[in-house]
């Protein structure tokens, strides 16, 4: 990626985002546009990344993952984002939604299902917004009622990605009484009777990722696939979503890498006034700027995955670059717009895609409203 020097941990992460860029740009970069007017979900390129190893990088080598340090995977889904943000959204996704089975699953559920979830011919989903809340998980009314060797599942389930693609489901519902103690999750196989995908959602932008409600109607799910204790839900949830957090920033960062290096090429080769654009200041400035805030939101999120790989606390700083970087991300992708003028504003050019795109990301994996409060909150217990 022009303008980008990367310090890597070892030589094998070099090697293994030599060959994410290689797949960029030989089976997303051609095809984004095509999949993107039609509206279709490149199930078959995901298949490929898959059986490359992206779907399961951060995971144990023991059940089939990758191994691979957080910042390294962050980096991953950073260059798909270059060329496709939908499709680093899809793999951000599918290693949310395997989260929490890898990490709270019993010995025996891991050795069972994780291999085939890591493996890259499955993918994954993650329930836990619905119509009446997103940012108030912790008040969901999905309830799941235990009948001996089965649960019987009744709710909805809103802006759940991958509804109707996804081979499995994780589902964070109610099984005890109000409040975040009283939700657990279960994971629930495409094929469960009951479990309803509804009519895709009409989004902005990201028109290839399918994003749709789920409707469970008496839906049936064998005791055996909760994952952790009944009301260890919401605790996982949450886990799972700092490591999501992070995901998203690796998006943002990616997308706006991909707008500034489009707009600094046609800076570059668009003349006025017998001059190339970049150089008048009200351009090169713009360019500036971006490229300086993309370092910044990279910078980051790299130092939260940092602390995640040691171990570290980490929740907050996930929360400061999902934030940051989505933002940034919005106002790049528009700035990038204008520095293309009315070029920017058709669909010829790829930064009105980009644009459309960035929006998304300040309001997926929690509002970045909602991140403000998590990094309010803890400077409010530092003091």
């Amino acid at each position: 990626m022009a303008g980008v020097v990367r310090l890597l941990p070892t030589s094998e992460a070099h090697d293994l985002l030599e060959l994410t860029e290689e797949l960029a740009d030989k089976e997303l970069a051609p095809k984004v546009d095509d999949f993107e007017q039609r509206g279709e979900f490149p199930r078959e390129i995901i298949r490929t990344l898959g059986h490359s190893g992206l779907l399961s990088l951060p995971y144990s080598a023991e059940y089939g993952g990758a191994e691979q340090p957080y910042e390294v995977y962050l980096q991953v889904l950073e260059i798909l984002a270059m060329r496709w943000v939908a499709v680093a959204e899809a793999v951000s996704v599918h290693t949310l939604a395997c989260y929490p089975l890898a990490h709270h699953g019993t010995e025996e559920q891991k050795r069972r299902w994780l291999p085939e979830m890591l493996g890259g011919e499955l993918l994954g989903a993650y329930c836990l917004s619905e119509p009446a809340g997103g940012s108030d998980a912790a008040n969901l009314t999905t309830r799941a009622v235990k009948d001996r060797d089965r649960y019987f599942v009744n709710g909805t389930k809103a802006w759940i990605t991958h509804a109707g693609v996804a081979d499995f489901y994780n589902v964070f519902c109610r099984t005890g009484g109000p409040g975040p103690k009283g939700i657990s999750c279960l994971l629930a196989p495409d094929t469960t009777a009951g479990l309803h995908p509804q009519a895709r959602e009409r989004t902005m932008g990201m028109n290839a990722s399918p994003v749709a409600q789920i409707a469970f109607d008496d839906a049936v799910v064998d005791a055996d696939r909760l994952i952790g204790n009944e009301g260890e839900g919401f605790r996982i949830a949450m886990g799972a979503l700092d490591s999501g957090r992070l995901g998203i920033a690796a998006c943002a960062v990616g997308l706006a890498q991909g707008a500034l290096e489009y707009a600094t090429g046609y800076a570059r080769d668009r003349t006025q006034f017998g001059r190339p654009i970049i150089d008048f200041q009200g351009v090169g400035f713009m360019l500036a700027d971006a490229a300086t805030q993309i370092a910044a939101a990279r910078s980051l999120m790299l130092h939260a995955a940092r602390l995640r790989d040691a171990g570290l606390p980490y929740s907050i700083e996930a929360a400061k670059a999902k934030l940051f970087a989505s933002d940034i991300a919005m106002r790049i992708t528009t700035d990038m717009v204008q520095v293309l003028g009315g070029a920017g504003y058709v669909s010829d050019h790829p930064v009105e895609r980009y644009f459309r795109e960035a929006k998304v990301l300040q309001i997926v994996e929690g509002t970045n409203q909602i991140q403000r409060m998590v990094i309010a909150r803890s400077l409010a217990k530092e003091m």
